[in-house]
């Protein structure tokens, strides 16, 4: 069977089983469960540790995993990223107090507190900084406050927390974080249901962006409304029983649906629908 690493908590965790779910896939209905087979699907799935998940994928315990980019980073472990899934996406970033610091040139010299020092260590290397990393678990708003560090280096979302703190991000990102699967690197024959799992999650994921749109059109339009919503392919194109009239269908992006309704309209379609697609394959 695959080994599935899956993240045991937070939004992270919530995120991850959603998408196995859509793709199929059976998943625990609670916290307690610590694995679950889903024999029907030849897929054994262990609830992990986020931090750790890439440490288990790297040393070949457990085939494939979904974990942060950020995570998989810090860890150091010896693991590949397979695909990007478009859910916990995050920046890492630094921040301090107004006039500290205004980019990473003048950090050397200072003390940095952060809870990615695998990450910030790379960082600080490839530009040249020497600077002291101070690792902390969990929150790290604090510690400048509390004289731990100068600045700090953390995920950043709205920068609420940050501003409470008395703190304010500078300089470029150090890191874009979003979720990934990944597998252990160098595997050049992966095993057994990585190639179904990727076929899946990659459906769910073109399933969540995009809609099916149909309407009606007269035939000598559909020229330019093939120009407008041209598809992934080309548009199936159907007879309509009233004469010179045809029915359309077609798939288009969620984010462009109205726009792509507005242009269509305006070209001569009529009753344009747009329905969800809970899965596919393209």
């Amino acid at each position: 069977m695959l080994r599935v690493a899956v993240p045991n908590k937070g939004s992270l965790s919530e995120a991850a089983i959603e998408i196995l779910t859509e793709a199929g896939y059976k998943q625990r209905r609670t916290t307690k469960d610590l694995s679950l087979t889903d024999a029907a699907n030849e897929v054994e799935f262990y609830y992990l540790r986020p931090r750790d998940i890439a440490v288990y994928v790297g040393e070949g315990t457990l085939d494939v995993g979904i974990s942060g980019r950020d995570l998989v980073l810090d860890s150091h472990a010896d693991a590949d990223v397979i695909m990007e899934l478009g859910f916990a996406s995050s920046t890492f970033r630094f921040a301090g107090r107004p006039g500290v610091a205004d980019s990473i040139k003048d950090l050397a010299g200072k003390r940095i507190a952060t809870s990615y020092a695998g990450v910030l260590q790379d960082h600080l290397a490839e530009h040249g900084v020497d600077a002291s990393v101070v690792r902390l678990d969990g929150a790290v708003e604090s510690a400048v406050q509390l004289g731990v560090a100068d600045v700090i280096a953390d995920v950043v979302e709205t920068g609420t927390t940050l501003r409470q703190a008395g703190l304010e991000v500078f300089g470029e990102p150090i890191l874009k974080s979003e979720a990934v699967l990944i597998k252990r690197h160098g595997v050049e024959t992966p095993p057994n249901g990585i190639q179904q799992l990727v076929r899946r999650l990659q459906g769910v994921l073109i399933a969540r962006n995009y809609v099916m749109m149909d309407y009606d059109i007269p035939a000598d339009a559909v020229d330019a409304a093939t120009a407008v919503a041209p598809g992934l392919e080309s548009p199936t194109v159907s007879p309509l029983h009233r004469q010179g009239w045809v029915a359309v269908r077609v798939m288009v992006q969620r984010a462009d649906a109205q726009r792509l309704m507005d242009q269509l309209w305006e070209v001569g379609a009529r009753a344009i629908l747009t329905t969800d697609i809970h899965a596919c394959r393209i």
